[in-house]
């Protein structure tokens, strides 16, 4: 394998290291719902536990939790074969640091759902919650009273509180999106060049 191509697992090993020292910083420094304020009001640390995927989003109850841990477990192992299939093949770089990126946040996370829930809240395997930490409520207004069904309401942006596996996994599948075209370009087949030794008539 050529060392071009160990860059995508560089930098999944980096995007793991770095997700747990957060969130084991957080676990040791912080009570749960505490907030660290770090660009005023804007940009905040704030200590949240989920059962469930990216941005807060869950299954409920055991049997939801159980049923999504163990799909992660599936589609990190499709992601990384697919990783490794698009690095054989070679494909575009862009293309495979983009799943490199989707991959890491998607293993960092079931470190948390898998393994965090005996090493810190007394539950069993598969039964851990993950780590959530960066909220950035960019905007706070409310809706206007004419606007459709929301009239009136608070509106808040960016309200998810997420973790930096999630955002790894948003900026790898938003890349894919934005340069769709450049990763999967087809290229235009040679024209076999007529055969010199044809006699021309």
């Amino acid at each position: 394998m050529k060392a071009a191509y160990n860059k995508p697992f560089l930098l999944i090993a980096v995007i793991i290291l770095v997700d747990q020292v957060i969130k084991t910083w957080v676990r040791t420094h912080m009570e749960l719902g505490d907030q660290i304020h770090f660009l005023g009001s804007r940009g905040i640390l704030n200590y949240t536990l989920n059962n469930g995927m990216a941005f807060g989003w869950e299954l409920p109850g055991t049997l939801g939790k159980l049923t999504l841990t163990t799909f992660r477990i599936l589609a990190v192992a499709a992601i990384g074969w697919g990783l490794v299939y698009l690095i054989k093949h070679k494909y575009h770089r862009g293309l495979i640091m983009c799943v490199a990126l989707i991959f890491a946040g998607a293993l960092g996370n079931i470190i948390d759902s898998t393994f965090y829930g005996i090493l810190f809240q007394h539950r069993k395997l598969f039964e851990g919650q993950v780590v959530d930490m960066f909220y950035f409520p960019l905007v706070k207004t409310t809706y206007p009273s004419w606007f459709p069904v929301w009239g009136g309401q608070d509106f808040e942006f960016f309200q998810p509180v997420f973790n930096l596996a999630d955002a790894s996994i948003s900026v790898g599948v938003i890349a894919i999106l934005l340069f769709q075209k450049r990763y999967f370009k087809h290229e235009t087949p040679e024209v076999s060049a007529p055969n010199s030794e044809m006699v021309e008539e």
